[in-house]
């Protein structure tokens, strides 16, 4: 992930569909006024999710459908989009409370994103420095005159040479693994609790919100409430406080705790990277850059001789 964070391209078409349901503005024809701005992508999602639908109970579905063909990593945000949708429509829930929320939830993972990429510009920018060492070895072997192609010529510089270039591939891979390790944010946290939050404010009672997050969530593909969120309704039931407040205030510790642990991922990686550096890496500039330099000034001398 580079540029832009995945969630803020979602994050502003979803706070645009508050701002206009907030003004009064059908669902179905909030996304239609939506359809090439520049919310919208250049391959079409807001278009496809729209063409078509009949009406506001249709759009989940099409969200969760488009979104499968959008880019990956924004595919968490489009699938909680589509069931806060559907929850907030089955019940009769306030849509312009909910997205707003919902952006607000976006950007705060977005933010969180960029944090994530800060932390890991120094150990990215240091893996690449250091898996063009190899590389470096043999231009400066030819440099200083050495013979490196007779050198990779001979049976164990070939030898030298598929081994070096079997460790560079794996170096490659392991560090791309690592980033992609340390990079991995999702738009999801929290969601079964935010789901219940909407459906409760809907006026739902608590058994019928749960069938309805359940079933949204099997839509969407989202992980369904488990026994904590059941733990909050019940707390709040034999307390007498407000369950909708208690299931927001859990949701934000959820996002806390996965924000904390991107942090610490991106901590550890530069630790990781030394792995395939002293692995991989090393190795192969030995068998690239020193091997065939030694290979080089034994054919020389063989030849004086």
């Amino acid at each position: 992930m580079s540029g832009t964070p995945p969630f803020d391209r979602v994050a502003a078409l979803v706070q645009r569909l508050a701002v206009l349901t907030a003004a009064g503005i059908p669902p179905l024809a909030a996304w239609r006024y939506l359809v090439g701005h520049a919310s919208d992508s250049p391959d079409g999602m807001v278009a496809r999710i729209v063409q078509g639908a009949t009406s506001a109970y249709d759009l989940p579905a099409r969200i969760a459908e488009a979104s499968r063909d959008g880019p990956e990593a924004e595919r968490s945000a489009w699938s909680s989009l589509a069931a806060v949708w559907r929850v907030a429509t089955e019940v009769g829930a306030p849509l312009a409370p909910a997205l707003d929320r919902s952006a607000g939830v976006l950007r705060a993972l977005a933010q969180s994103a960029r944090d994530v990429e800060v932390a890991l510009a120094g150990p990215a920018a240091t893996s690449r420095i250091v898996l063009a060492l190899p590389g470096v070895g043999v231009l400066l072997g030819m440099l200083l005159g050495f013979d490196l192609i007779g050198a990779f010529a001979s049976l164990p510089g070939v030898i030298c040479l598929g081994g070096g270039g079997l460790l560079i591939g794996v170096a490659v891979r392991w560090n791309r693994g690592l980033l992609l390790w340390a990079r991995d944010v999702d738009a999801t946290p929290g969601i079964a609790f935010e789901l219940l939050a909407v459906a409760l404010s809907g006026g739902a009672s608590v058994d019928r919100a749960s069938e309805i997050v359940l079933r949204a969530c099997a839509e969407t593909g989202l992980e369904p409430p488990g026994d904590d969120a059941g733990s909050v309704v019940a707390f709040a039931a034999e307390a007498g406080v407000p369950v909708v407040a208690l299931l927001r205030a859990e949701a934000d510790e959820v996002r806390r705790r996965a924000r904390a642990a991107a942090a610490g991922r991106a901590a550890r990686l530069e630790t990781r990277l030394l792995l395939p550096l002293g692995l991989c890496v090393l190795p192969a500039f030995v068998l690239l850059g020193v091997v065939p330099v030694a290979l080089a000034i034994l054919s020389s001398t063989a030849l004086t001789l």
